[in-house]
């Protein structure tokens, strides 16, 4: 197995030093069944440690797939919306509930991921879990530490949720405190649909989460956060530019929302940092609704082209969710 080493930068007297410490050893990734609670892993695109709490069994409507209506007019209308997962053959696929060690938050190419929720139905109290990932059983590099006794991630939630365990592989076991916080917030973690599409070499991936209810006499708003990834999968790089949506509630109404770049950046994906990814909320006064747009992308030439976001479902989940696998 090969030696596995993380860069960590240094600022002193103004310069920046890299510093190797070696960690661990790769595993061969896992090609059938899921890895287990405690494992340890690099995130093979944003190269973050972190460190795998349980899994889910997701929906992925890949438009990549499938040959229908393919080159779709952009602007799309909410009629056709409103069947999109059943237009779509969805694939079962396994993600992961993990901590980002909060060391290498600094110098990876994503918003680091802060899950948000409303709580229960008794309060509307906006809570939040910081240092949180859903990462694809693809993008799991998993190692082995080289001190089975030491702390190999950084985060608060770490040493409430698993404790070392020599010997096993991996080498930490689940507390019964992990268990009472899945079961507690399940209906706010819980992942069920995630969305792909391809366009012009860049892929737009979507997961979906509902947060809750905020009750606001006489209307109820209710609250979604999504969690974006934008990856550049060509030779060129490009930089995104604009970002426009679509937002259809059930009420009947359809927003439309323009502005620059995303969360207040425009970011470059390059062949060496393709990827971005990021989170945000949207309210309804409905209880389901829509979302869908484009991303204007400019190559280094100045021209630009759009990148389609795929429609998904926004839906309260107002029934007992799927189970955890």
């Amino acid at each position: 197995m090969a030696r596995l080493t993380v860069v960590s930068c240094l600022l002193q007297f103004k310069r920046h030093f890299a510093r190797l410490t070696e960690i661990g050893r790769f595993q061969v990734p896992k090609a059938q069944g899921t890895y287990d609670a405690g494992q340890l892993f690099l995130h093979k695109v944003f190269g973050y440690r972190g460190v795998i709490l349980f899994p889910w069994v997701a929906r992925v409507y890949d438009r990549d797939r499938e040959s229908i209506e393919n080159e779709k007019n952009l602007e799309e209308t909410p009629s056709n919306l409103s069947n999109i997962s059943k237009e779509l053959k969805a694939q079962t696929r396994t993600y992961y509930q993990t901590l980002i060690d909060t060391r290498d938050t600094p110098f990876i190419r994503a918003q680091p991921e802060i899950v948000t929720f409303l709580g229960h139905d008794s309060d509307n109290a906006l809570y939040t879990i910081p240092g949180l990932d859903y990462v694809s059983h693809g993008d799991i590099l998993p190692y082995i530490i080289s001190d089975p006794f030491s702390k190999p991630i950084n985060h608060d939630l770490f040493d409430k949720f698993l404790a070392p365990e020599p010997g096993k592989v991996p080498p930490f076991s689940c507390k019964d405190s992990l268990q009472v916080w899945q079961e507690k917030n399940h209906k706010w973690l819980e992942l069920t649909d995630v969305h792909k599409e391809t366009t012009n070499s860049v892929k737009v991936t979507v997961m979906p989460f509902f947060m809750g209810v905020k009750k606001i006499q006489p209307a109820h708003n209710y609250w979604w956060r999504y969690c974006i990834r934008i990856e550049n999968l060509s030779p060129e790089t490009v930089q995104l530019r604009e970002r426009h949506w679509r937002i259809f509630s059930l009420s009947g109404t359809l927003e439309t929302v323009r502005g620059r770049g995303v969360v207040g950046q425009e970011p470059v994906l390059s062949p060496q940092q393709p990827a971005f990814q990021y989170s945000s909320h949207v309210s309804l006064q409905a209880p389901s609704g829509h979302m869908w747009g484009t991303f204007r992308m400019e190559r280094p030439d100045g021209s630009t082209f759009d990148v389609r976001i795929p429609p998904f479902s926004l839906e309260s989940k107002q029934e007992d969710p799927m189970p955890v696998v």
